[in-house]
């Protein structure tokens, strides 16, 4: 089977690529094009356009594309159905006396479909229903021919593969956090007991900024692309039935990410907070702002951005005569780089510069790009709201989707790099496991390294001092 070649030059620079179509000669009613470009159609001339025939195949950029925005106005195994009963149907698989050699034609384009959804949103099949049609199917492809049997047989593997690896991702991340919530719960108890820190794990930043590029990368990994867009799914009006997504969550994955981006933050804060001493405080301080820049220089933005919003929580921002220690020029470079000002204008510009180092790069080290990535769903979320699914006539809005898949088939490029750097077990385990105090302990923290400064902060420790230790 051929392989599916990677994500890279998709799209063009506007988002789809022009010249990339041409009208089927059969079935292309439904189907609008503008300069040769796909920009509108109804639901089932698309899916009548991602069904090979002996004597079409449809283009990659319109397979991703397709499969990635159908899902808002058709179920995935629905949609599986739908091909496989136009597969069957159309090229006259199900009739025994069907010419053999039509079959060898086109049962290789069948199969290289199939491939490409099953290795692209591997996770649509941990639907049982999604996996009974494509049993189905490439039981007809594989009947009575050895090659097709085996090249079935590899995909089928490779699927289960995945989804294996997938749930054993899923259960390792549940223990990681189990194990965090222990700890915390010792911490409350016996402050004493788990006062390590980050600085006695590890003092070399380069290190640091290394593992957390690994737990970075791991992270996006898993990431299915659809989860950009299932979070949509129920703004189309003309879709009631939602059962299909209720046996799981959605974007599981991609809530895992987020929440690691939090608790980096917050490990940060809890860091700053923790010590007694004011230098060591300011310690730590400038080690993460050393962590922060090497992130920087790695490409790694999302750990640079959960690091610089960790300093900048209130518990740390008014530790003054902590900050008054700390040479912060540094720092001010690192803020002015991811500046929210101007929609992100300056760290945009620093991601095209990873971008196209990635594209030109010779080495692992230099391929790495990744982005901050509350932005990166905020920028799909806007393209979403902004363009209507639908136009007037009751076509789909590809024009929309060509614009979202480019987004989405950059992310796709970016979370398939190798992490270069050599893992550090030691530190991976502390920067995923050490308690992390809550939003209220931060504040006692800070409060009991630096004192109240007026009557409102004062009210305000005392209440929390109160609150936090009727828990414990």
């Amino acid at each position: 089977m051929p392989q599916t070649p990677p994500f890279t030059g998709m799209f063009g620079s506007n988002g789809y690529n022009k010249n990339l179509f041409q009208t089927k000669e059969e079935g292309c009613g439904g189907l609008y094009y503008h300069d040769n470009t796909l920009v509108s159609g109804s639901l089932d001339a698309l899916i009548n356009h991602l069904v090979p025939t002996l004597d079409y195949y449809p283009d990659r950029t319109y397979i991703f594309t397709f499969l990635l925005s159908s899902r808002l106005f058709i179920h995935p195994y629905e949609l599986m159905s739908k091909v496989c009963h136009l597969c069957v149907e159309h090229q006259r698989l199900s009739d025994p006396q069907a010419d053999k050699m039509r079959t060898r034609k086109i049962a290789p384009k069948i199969l290289q479909l199939l491939t490409e959804w099953t290795d692209t949103f591997a996770y649509d099949f941990r639907d049982e229903r999604m996996m009974r049609s494509l049993k189905e199917l490439t039981h007809r492809l594989a009947s009575g021919d050895e090659l097709y049997r085996k090249a079935v047989q590899q995909m089928t593997q490779a699927l289960i593969r995945k989804l294996t690896v997938l749930s054993q991702y899923e259960e390792a991340l549940g223990k990681i956090s189990a194990t965090a919530a222990e700890r915390l719960t010792v911490l409350k108890a016996k402050p004493q007991a788990v006062q390590r820190d980050l600085l006695a794990t590890c003092s070399d930043p380069f290190t640091v900024a290394q593992q957390l590029t690994h737990i970075e990368l791991e992270r996006l990994s898993y990431i299915g692309p659809e989860e950009f867009v299932q979070a949509f799914v129920q703004k189309d009006p003309l879709d009631n039935d939602k059962s299909c997504y209720s046996d799981h969550k959605k974007a599981s994955n991609l809530e895992a990410y987020v929440e690691w981006f939090n608790r980096l933050s917050y490990l940060v804060a809890t860091e700053i907070c923790m010590p007694v001493k004011k230098k060591h405080r300011a310690r730590v301080m400038e080690f993460f702002i050393d962590v922060a820049r090497e992130c920087f220089n790695i490409g790694n933005f999302n750990s640079l951005m959960a690091i610089i919003s960790g300093m900048n929580m209130s518990p740390v921002s008014r530790l003054k005569k902590t900050w008054s220690k700390v040479k912060t020029a540094k720092f001010d470079i690192l803020e002015h780089q991811m500046d929210p000002s101007s929609n992100f204008y300056n760290y945009r510009t620093a991601l095209r510069g990873a971008t196209q180092r990635s594209i030109t790069a010779n080495s692992s080290r230099e391929k790495i790009v990744i982005p901050f990535f509350s932005l990166f769903i905020k920028d799909i979320y806007f393209l979403n709201e902004g363009c209507a699914n639908r136009l007037q006539s009751g076509h789909v809005n590809f024009k929309k989707f060509w614009e979202l898949a480019k987004q989405v088939s950059d992310f796709m490029t970016w979370k398939k790099v190798e992490c270069p750097f050599e893992k550090d077990r030691k530190v991976l385990q502390y920067l995923l496991t050490a308690p992390v105090f809550t939003e209220d302990a931060l504040y006692v923290a800070s409060y009991e390294s630096e004192g109240p400064e007026n009557t409102m902060e004062k009210d305000r420790w005392k209440s929390l001092r109160s609150t936090l230790l009727s828990r414990v």
